[in-house]
């Protein structure tokens, strides 16, 4: 029996991209598209739920909201999507060849950032070998695992910042995630916004001030939304 993927995308206020990322994830021959939104104020739920997706509303937090779309789900295996990111067309069919191994559990997708530029290829390549290396993948890789595991681990820690950072630092304890060729689109607006060196910068600032013990709740009020919340 084929396993069922089930794509968890939260979202708030992305009118201007959940449509993609919905389509992408059809697009994939996934099993289901739960939306979780975060009670937003555009025309996001509208759009998910002409998409054909689920939508679920809930409190505000990714890490919130994620954990509910992945309870609320149907599927063996959970994919975690960002709103502002899209899947390639051969990513289900990858993810169930990958997982009909038995010991594997998990992992993630390598990135393709729709930007042009040398700087976006390095981070591409960093990131692929940050999983690689060290087991530890990010949201905006599009992390999946089997929801038994993804059950045992507790799901993300309700923490309003590096929630993704967590839960695989916890889930590299029980099994290697494996680096799929995906890829999965990046929406390159916040480097963008901020300059690729300069983000890149502060995100390494806030990894840094989070191994040395800043709560993740103070680090978050230096990593604002893509969007305004009150919009």
């Amino acid at each position: 029996m084929s396993l069922r993927i089930s794509v968890v995308i939260p979202a708030l206020n992305e009118a201007a991209c959940i449509e993609r990322a919905v389509a992408s994830a059809w697009a994939a021959a996934v099993d289901e598209v739960v939306v979780v939104d975060g009670r937003s104020h555009d025309a996001t739920v509208a759009l998910a739920e002409s998409s054909g997706a689920r939508v679920i509303t809930g409190a505000r937090g990714r890490a919130i909201q994620q954990n509910l779309g992945a309870s609320e789900s149907s599927g063996d295996v959970l994919l975690f999507l960002h709103a502002d990111n899209w899947l390639a067309p051969s990513v289900g069919q990858q993810i169930r060849e990958c997982l009909s191994a038995s010991e594997v559990l998990g992992g993630a997708l390598l990135q393709r950032i729709e930007a042009t530029g040398f700087l976006y290829r390095l981070l591409e390549r960093g990131n692929a070998a940050r999983v690689r290396w060290r087991g530890l993948a990010y949201g905006d890789q599009a992390i999946f695992m089997r929801k038994g595991v993804f059950q045992k681990l507790g799901g993300f820690p309700p923490v309003e910042l590096m929630e993704d950072l967590l839960l695989m630092r916890k889930f590299r304890k029980t099994s290697r995630p494996v680096l799929l060729p995906g890829p999965v689109f990046v929406d390159p607006r916040r480097w963008q916004r901020k300059g690729v060196l300069r983000q890149t910068f502060c995100n390494w600032a806030l990894l840094g001030a989070h191994t040395l013990g800043v709560a993740p709740e103070r680090l978050a009020r230096y990593y604002p939304p893509h969007v305004d919340p009150r919009v």
